[in-house]
């Protein structure tokens, strides 16, 4: 049995596909996933490193900016139908399952002109433009925020599951902090460690603050594990010290969610999906460039829900990540609701769930031919 996954450009949209698609052959080893992506996206370089057999195909995103260019995208988009409808010939699959992004479009269009089943798995609060138009075709959709369903109009046989976001579940002993600080060099037994984590590319903006901030020194009792993204990491090396772990990339990133109490992230929907797992309370700065400004949507959900405080990245100065790290050191009864807000929000067994949703239906409908 083969089930199309279809998304990418970016790990946001790729890594939930992956963990669906090992969920689903853990549970069902007779299903083969096959993988379609961008070669311009993060997919051409982690898919080769992957258990799955891919395609990555000559697709663009709309060029909203720059018009002019979007003929690269109706050029892509001709050859690319082409090539799925050879791929679906070769094998015709029991569904598609789409995760966002501008590489999961065209597959998603041919498969509602040919009756392919379609699954969508949309990560963020408010959706993306390929998740609210195919939502009326959709026979499943897996919301990663409850949030999400107010903006889709699906059809009277789709079907809307609050999910959650698949990702790589914590261990049984995710919140033992003693052997994880050791691992960081950090005491085992006293004061607090803070993760700061701008994105698996990093973000200048939160650096720069980060950076003032630690020249200024650090609270008494406070560690921090920083991941400044490969791009900065040499302009920002020479403050690490006993206190300042500093990192250009962390993984795998469980070693720091072991050791952390508390997070200064972006609002990613994947990264604060992990943060919640882990029970790590969280300081979320959006991403203000983030398509549909959906950063802030995110972390506006987590901030109603009691898990996260929110600083804008226009407030986010020395000054304000000062007073925000010493209120909440301050009021340790603060970080601990926001612990437990985070473990509410919480869908650890998302990837198993999704999977065990989509055998279901393929097992139900009948291979078309």
């Amino acid at each position: 049995m083969r089930i199309i996954f279809a998304g990418g450009g970016t790990g946001g949209h790729l890594y939930p596909g992956l963990a669906i698609a090992r969920a689903i052959v853990k549970e069902n080893p007779e299903v083969r996933p096959f993988f379609i992506g961008a070669r311009r996206g993060i997919e051409r370089d982690v898919l080769p490193q992957t258990e799955f057999p891919f395609e990555l195909l000559d697709l663009h995103p709309l060029y909203r900016s720059r018009i002019w260019e979007n003929w690269r995208t109706l050029r892509g988009a001709v050859s690319a139908w082409s090539r799925i409808g050879t791929i679906v010939r070769g094998e015709r699959p029991r569904c598609i399952v789409a995760t966002g992004g501008y590489a999961s479009g065209l597959a998603l269009g041919y498969g509602a002109a040919n009756r392919i089943p379609l699954v969508l798995q949309e990560q963020n609060t408010f959706p993306g433009i390929t998740t609210r138009f195919f939502s009326r075709y959709a026979t499943q959709v897996h919301l990663g925020f409850p949030e999400a369903r107010t903006h889709l109009k699906p059809s009277a046989r789709t079907e809307i599951f609050d999910s959650g976001n698949p990702i790589e579940p914590p261990p049984a002993d995710a919140f033992a902090k003693g052997p994880a600080r050791a691992k960081w060099g950090f005491s085992t037994s006293t004061g607090k460690v803070l993760l700061v984590y701008g994105g698996s590319q990093g973000s200048k903006a939160m650096n720069d603050v980060v950076a003032e901030w630690v020249k200024r020194g650090l609270p008494a009792g406070l560690s921090v594990i920083w991941a400044t993204g490969k791009g900065n990491y040499d302009e920002f090396s020479h403050l690490e010290s006993e206190a300042v772990k500093i990192k250009p990339y962390i993984a795998p990133i469980s070693d720091a969610y072991r050791a952390a109490d508390f997070a200064l992230s972006r609002a990613g929907a994947m990264a604060t999906a992990e943060l919640c797992a882990w029970g790590i309370p969280v300081v979320v700065v959006p991403l203000p460039t983030a398509a549909a400004d959906h950063q802030t949507a995110n972390a506006k959900a987590l901030v109603g829900a009691g898990a996260a405080a929110l600083i804008l990245q226009s407030d986010l100065t020395t000054d304000r990540l000062q007073s925000t790290v010493a209120r909440l050191l301050a009021e340790p009864q603060e970080l601990e609701s926001m612990r437990a807000k985070s473990l509410e929000r919480a869908r650890p067994t998302a990837a198993a769930d999704i999977a065990k949703k989509i055998l279901r239906l393929i097992e139900s409908t009948p291979l078309r031919g």
